[in-house]
């Protein structure tokens, strides 16, 4: 199985500091869908692993990241793609879980489900703690400087071997070919 995994907000969607609360507020960013559908068409099974914290801030429910999730899976449909499955971990950074990235849970998870190695796996994100988790489990962290990659890039300690491209469809072109 070719798996890839993306992180969702700064990588397929834009980001916002007040979080994305509601479907009206995902808006994906020009190119992402089209590298998705890029992606599948080329044999990668495609999975998001997102950090969710605005669930357990209180701030939205598991309902409406459904819904979120759930308007993401119809653009893709439109553009010829889809997601194969989303892992998200609504827990805030104070609980220390496991599954919020830095930590590799949910990433293990993804293995487990799958039941694949992640080494050399692909994965996508637009901060630090996207690529050390990917790093954790030997997957292959690539940075785009889309959401807050540019600035992740400048502050600099990036896992060795750290792939960077300028957004996901360049991410999708070298991977796909």
């Amino acid at each position: 199985m070719k798996l890839v995994i993306l992180d969702r907000d700064g990588v397929i969607n834009y980001d916002s500091d007040q979080f994305i609360k509601s479907p009206e507020e995902w808006k994906p960013i020009p190119g992402s869908l089209d590298a998705i559908a890029r992606l599948n068409h080329a044999g990668f099974t495609v999975v998001v692993a997102t950090n969710q914290s605005g669930i357990g801030r209180g701030l939205f429910e598991m309902s409406t990241l459904a819904h979120i999730h759930e308007k993401t899976q119809k653009m893709l449909m439109l553009a010829g793609g889809r997601i194969d499955a989303f892992f998200y971990c609504p827990h805030t950074a104070d609980l220390k879980c496991s599954c919020r990235k830095p930590e590799p849970g949910m990433l293990l998870e993804i293995a487990r489900r799958f039941d694949v190695d992640l080494k050399g796996v692909p994965a996508i994100g637009d901060s630090l703690r996207d690529l050390v988790a990917a790093e954790k489990v030997g997957a292959v962290p690539i940075l785009v400087l889309t959401g807050k990659g540019q600035k992740t890039l400048e502050n600099g300690g990036l896992p060795e071997g750290t792939k960077i491209f300028p957004d996901l469809a360049e991410a999708a072109r070298f991977l796909a070919g």
